[in-house]
């Protein structure tokens, strides 16, 4: 016998077009439930952007990394339930001249928020004073015009420089804060500044105590900084 060769289904070209209509539908649905709560949740979960813009005070020198002051600050901010993430943009040596070269790339256009730490070089070598005012000035204004908040943090000058240098320095930071209308630390390194126990040996740079001193002194002003950002995303949205 010759086999028989099957027959072809026969399909009805109708019911086919409507069955593949139901298929592309009911995947297109499900595209939407997977996709929403992901993108609700990516918008939900993008933490707000600080850069710590700054000398060796902000980059840990001598110290591990997971000691420098902007990991401990990160670490202390989410602890308070901040979603944050703080990036350490500190150069050991730098002075306001330094950093005003380097403003452009070292924060981002979509920074948040900066915290800019400088001028204690410019002290220790008792630079002009005008000088350090000028290219701290010119930080400012080019952080705001990428629409970052900004806390600046004071610093003060050594002592023995006498009282007229020490004067025109100290003064530069608090005018800044007011002119620029910043957010304002006024000392960096308050409660640790001649502290043995909590410096390296060169009785300069804090160690892994005296940083998170740093950190829990400027706490309050950081989530000042953060409430800042929200109140201007809120305003953002609101548009």
């Amino acid at each position: 016998m010759i086999p028989r060769t099957p027959s072809r289904p026969e399909f009805d070209p109708h019911w086919v077009q409507m069955g593949a209509l139901r298929v592309a539908v009911n995947l297109c649905a499900l595209c939407l439930l997977l996709l929403a709560p992901m993108n609700t949740a990516s918008a939900q979960e993008r933490p707000i952007r600080i850069v710590a813009f700054g000398d060796s005070l902000t980059a840990g020198y001598r110290l591990p990394p997971q000691n420098a002051f902007p990991v401990r600050l990160q670490a202390a901010l989410k602890a308070r339930g901040h979603n944050v993430a703080v990036a350490n943009a500190g150069v050991s040596g730098d002075t306001t001249a330094g950093g005003l070269a380097r403003i452009d790339w070292a924060v981002p256009d979509d920074a948040d928020a900066v915290i800019v730490e400088l001028g204690a070089n410019d002290a220790l070598r008792g630079l002009d004073p005008a000088a350090a005012q000028k290219n701290l000035d010119a930080i400012l204004t080019r952080i705001k015009a990428k629409g970052a908040d900004i806390l600046l943090t004071g610093m003060r000058a050594p002592r023995n420089y006498g009282p007229e240098y020490t004067s025109a320095f100290d003064r530069i930071f608090p005018g800044l804060a007011r002119d620029h209308d910043t957010l304002y630390y006024p000392f960096f390194l308050e409660g640790v500044i001649l502290n043995p126990a909590l410096n390296l040996d060169d009785s300069i740079h804090p160690n892994a105590k005296g940083v998170d001193v740093i950190v829990e002194g400027i706490l309050p002003h950081v989530e000042e900084l953060i409430a800042r950002v929200k109140k201007r995303h809120a305003a953002a949205a609101g548009k």
